[in-house]
């Protein structure tokens, strides 16, 4: 699971896009609407940042701001660090363990194409080819001479 390239987890349903003066409200309930935990700011194509429930809670409800008048340019996590499609996902969950976050963007040359997320270790396909491939495993070494 961890040798996976990133392309190969990525869904591209969960991929949302804000521009950056959308109101954190209405940012909240697009990712409520899509079931997911971060929304990525672009402007012109330009990945400008990630907004994530985190910062929701963090920046804007803990600090008493109103989220139907804060645009998500003022609690966003600016310039976040991004990873290629080629990368593996277990570079991924080490480079989000040691900087503490669970989105990263998915850029190739200067195009958005995707999020992976700490929550993709859990997809239930995922699950299924990893117990798959450990049976095998298990069944090959039983059987060996």
């Amino acid at each position: 699971m961890f040798d996976l390239p990133i392309k190969s987890l990525m869904k591209p349903k969960k991929l949302i896009t804000a521009p950056p003066d959308m109101a954190v409200s209405e940012a909240a309930k697009l990712m409520a609407s899509k079931n997911t935990g971060a929304v990525l700011v672009i402007d012109n194509e330009h990945l400008l940042g990630i907004f994530t429930e985190r910062d929701a809670v963090f920046r804007v409800l803990a600090k008493g701001r109103d989220a139907c008048a804060t645009p998500l340019r003022m609690v966003m996590t600016p310039n976040p660090a991004t990873l290629t499609p080629s990368e593996s996902y277990g570079h991924a969950l080490l480079l989000m363990q040691e900087r503490g976050f669970r989105h990263v963007p998915v850029v190739e040359g200067d195009h958005v194409v995707g999020i992976v997320s700490a929550r993709n270790a859990m997809d239930p396909d995922l699950e299924e080819f990893v117990s798959e491939a450990r049976r095998r495993e298990h069944y090959r070494r039983a059987t060996a001479p």
